[in-house]
């Protein structure tokens, strides 16, 4: 099921959350929505699912118009963050709770069940009640009940952010396993940058109400659109310096070119020598994290981080640096120069 929405708008009041947006959903792909809390994201997913009705605009199932159609007619299933299981229902029973109010008959709802409990792994817990799960556990049936009902879409808005970092890690592995076999087309809204980046075949990003960027997650850490996108993907945070900043060699060849804002990624940088560099900094810190290395510098007041750099350096040190490759470079729109492929929107 592909999904399009058209010149959608939604407002509350006098607040608009989303104005004019464009996009298409490609069918059986899974496609995250990523944003800073209050971009849009959330109501985006919940216009898709019905349970919001858009102010101005039209949205699409494939080539039927379901802006008007009532929720429980899309054939959408959600995933919500606080899992919404009935507590005194086994996990058997909440999984063919949606399949008893379609009035399917008992032994199809119980064998249909049993197929989603073994996609999703839980059939050792389907006598259970759901205080007796973990809360990786509880999600699983969370899926299973949305994907028993066979939908076109699977709405999940931030259904890992009750986990802690380890079960994140596994469920968002086991929701793309389980996206790749079912092949229904999936949208994941988070505000976690490396869970939207490491499932999807697709990102879209948010803020303020716009789309800023849609594409593969190579592209939109690469080449972002726009210096919102450049920042908010990526850790550490890209290093951004004016035209201006007395951090940058004036001499160096990318004065040559146009630009206001340049970035520079922490693994763009490489030593560079006292004839032959854009940055002369300060070590000011080295932070070690496992096998990860980062260096915090200053040149001129201006902080930036480092890494991928292993020369056996001291804090205080004086380093000189040039970049690998092509920073990105920001026109006075912070709008990236000479944007190519990937950026459509």
């Amino acid at each position: 099921m592909q999904v399009r929405f058209e010149d959608v708008t939604m407002r509350f009041q006098d607040n608009t959350v989303l104005d004019k947006i464009n996009f298409t959903l490609p069918s059986k792909q899974l496609v995250s929505f990523l944003g800073p809390s209050g971009c849009g994201k959330s109501t985006t997913l919940y216009l898709i699912s019905g349970l919001l009705e858009a102010t101005d605009g039209h949205i699409f199932f494939d080539d039927k118009d379901v802006t008007k159609l009532d929720p429980v007619k899309r054939q959408v299933g959600l995933v919500f963050q606080n899992y919404a299981l009935y507590p005194h229902l086994t996990v058997m029973e909440n999984i063919m709770f949606p399949l008893k109010m379609a009035k399917m008959p008992k032994a199809e709802r119980r064998e249909r069940a049993e197929e989603m409990a073994r996609l999703t792994r839980i059939t050792d817990q389907l006598n259970k009640y759901p205080r007796q799960l973990s809360g990786g556990q509880q999600q699983r049936v969370a899926i299973s009940r949305a994907l028993s009902k066979s939908p076109d879409i699977i709405l999940m808005d931030e259904p890992l952010s009750n986990l802690d970092a380890r079960l994140r890690i596994e469920m968002r592995e086991e929701i793309r396993r389980i996206q790749q076999e079912t092949e229904v087309t999936t949208v994941f809204v988070t505000h976690d940058q490396e869970e939207a980046l490491s499932i999807a075949d697709r990102v879209m990003v948010l803020d303020k109400g716009e789309i800023q960027q849609i594409s593969d997650p190579v592209t939109l850490y690469q080449r972002p659109r726009n210096l919102f996108v450049a920042k908010f993907i990526g850790s550490p945070v890209i290093n951004t310096f004016a035209r201006t900043s007395a951090a940058l060699n004036q001499n160096a060849a990318v004065f040559q070119e146009e630009w206001e804002r340049m970035g520079i990624r922490s693994e763009q940088f490489k030593l560079a020598d006292e004839t032959n560099y854009l940055i002369k900094a300060t070590i000011q810190r080295i932070e070690n994290v496992g096998k990860e290395m980062t260096i915090h510098c200053m040149a001129a007041d201006e902080h930036f981080v480092v890494t991928d750099i292993d020369a056996g350096f001291e804090e205080g040190e004086v380093i000189y640096l040039d970049v690998k490759g092509t920073p990105l470079l920001f026109d006075q729109r912070e709008q990236l120069i000479e944007s190519r492929g990937g950026n459509e929107s």
